[in-house]
């Protein structure tokens, strides 16, 4: 009898035991996947290929931030638009790239510290005399945009410019996913518009890409403002979860500040300041 008991007691710690490494795998299995919507913004957020397996700056410092935290990142490559909603669903915990603004959509929310704070630069032909005073500068020559693209953060001016009706004729919209840059600059290039402002990390990265210093260059000042982005993380998250998840950027992203950030950029050929 008493062998019985034993036997049954040892079966019931093997069972318990079991019940509870299933329930600590299950937790692990939540706790330690991060899912990451992102868009394509190279070099800052880029989808690889097999010829081309990079997926950008902050890809690899996010990589780098939560790997050292025990955590494996599955990424879901999408448009801006559609990675927006699918961090408010639940689909995805976060999108490590949004401009940051006061009154952010109800779905997510930002961490503290942003990714970058982006300055902005123009490209114009090379040897081109031209430079950016404000919007009156801007009289006679023809601006390249994208559909919907929002400049207000870094200059109100300049976006009432691209938005006023009587400046439509000097306003090139164009379309497109993913090659709406390269093919701004090739316009510069072939002289059917005049100048484009960005992130100047994206302009130098893309006049490298495709080999447009000869034809091409980056100026400054850009506009008044710089671009700040922010990491968001999805209001699905229960709070407690997302707020280790945010913490662990901020303090992840803070130590990353200095040599190791610039090591990461000169992967990309690209550098803060560059002139």
């Amino acid at each position: 009898m008493g062998e019985i008991v034993l036997r049954n007691s040892k079966r019931s710690i093997v069972s318990l035991f079991i019940y509870v490494l299933g329930l600590s795998f299950a937790s692990a299995g939540y706790t330690t996947t991060l899912k990451v919507c992102y868009d394509q913004w190279p070099p800052m957020t880029i989808f690889p290929t097999a010829s081309a397996p990079q997926r950008g700056v902050i890809i690899d410092m996010l990589e780098h931030i939560y790997s050292e935290q025990g955590y494996t990142l599955e990424y879901y490559e999408v448009p801006l638009a559609r990675g927006l909603d699918m961090v408010s669903e639940g689909m995805c915990d976060m999108l490590p790239e949004f401009l940051y603004t006061k009154n952010p959509d109800n779905g997510f929310i930002y961490a503290d510290e942003p990714t970058f704070a982006y300055d902005s630069a123009f490209v114009i032909r090379r040897g081109d005399p031209w430079r950016y005073d404000g919007v009156s500068s801007l009289t006679g020559r023809r601006i390249a945009t994208g559909p919907g693209w929002d400049y207000s953060s870094m200059s109100a001016d300049y976006q009432d410019y691209i938005d006023d009706p009587k400046n439509a004729q000097s306003v090139e919209v164009i379309a497109g996913d993913h090659d709406v840059i390269d093919r701004i600059l090739e316009m510069i290039r072939s002289h059917r518009v005049d100048v484009y402002a960005d992130n100047e990390l994206v302009l130098q990265y893309v006049l490298n890409q495709l080999d447009l210093h000869d034809s091409l260059q980056v100026v400054r000042p850009g506009l008044e403002k710089p671009l700040v982005e922010m990491p968001i993380f999805s209001k699905q998250i229960p709070s407690e979860k997302r707020q280790i998840l945010i913490n662990i950027w901020n303090e992840g992203r803070l130590a990353m500040k200095g040599e190791p950030q610039q090591m990461l950029l000169d992967q990309y050929q690209i550098s803060l300041g560059n002139q």
